[in-house]
């Protein structure tokens, strides 16, 4: 487990390590914030870290910001969540600082475009994995793979906000759970008789 007493440096310093050496933002980070939070720190539990994600992935803004805000207020309050932050955000702003500065005079460098257009497969790589990964820890199978190629080719072919299938899918999980609660009270009720 964690080291109270330095936790909000491990923290920051995970989170930092994880900001500095991610190319490709959210989607991107999750494989590796997974493997440092669940896996190597043993912070959170994977299922944990789905609803975690699942909560990131609806709020607005930065989807690597968030899911450590959601990390570091599940261990520390906010006081954590600042520390997680602050170390995913510092490398970010750092490099783009620096781009900035210096990118303008080598922009159209043709190795610079080399390697931008040679990351770009890792990139790809780095985001198919952590819908792989947390398709499995979700649970989804061949009768459930169903729900989200639909959802994917509404809001793909037929234009349909995301909005909509994240308010639907509470609505379904609240019926969905309700009918079990119910199911499992009928249940102690006929034991009980």
């Amino acid at each position: 487990m964690y080291m109270k007493s330095n936790i909000y440096l491990q923290l920051f310093s995970s989170f930092l390590k994880i900001g500095a050496f991610t190319f490709g933002g959210g989607w991107a980070m999750i494989p590796l914030i997974e493997r440092e939070v669940v896996d190597k720190k043993q912070w959170i539990k994977r299922e944990d870290f789905i609803d975690a994600l699942a909560i990131a992935q609806s709020l607005p803004g930065v989807l690597a910001v968030n899911i450590s805000i959601l990390v570091g207020n599940k261990l520390r309050g906010l006081k954590g969540s600042l520390a997680a932050t602050l170390g995913t955000i510092l490398p970010s702003f750092l490099i783009i600082l620096a781009i900035a500065i210096w990118f303008v005079q080598v922009y159209d460098n043709p190795v610079i475009e080399r390697i931008f257009k040679g990351i770009r497969p890792a990139v790809v790589a780095l985001i198919v994995s952590p819908v792989l990964t947390t398709a499995k820890t979700a649970r989804i199978n061949l009768k459930t793979v169903i729900i989200p190629i639909v959802v994917a080719l509404a809001i793909w072919l037929g234009g349909i906000s995301p909005i909509w299938f994240v308010l639907l899918g509470g609505i379904g999980g609240i019926v969905y759970y309700n009918h079990i609660i119910a199911r499992i009270k009928k249940r102690y009720r006929e034991k009980k008789k």
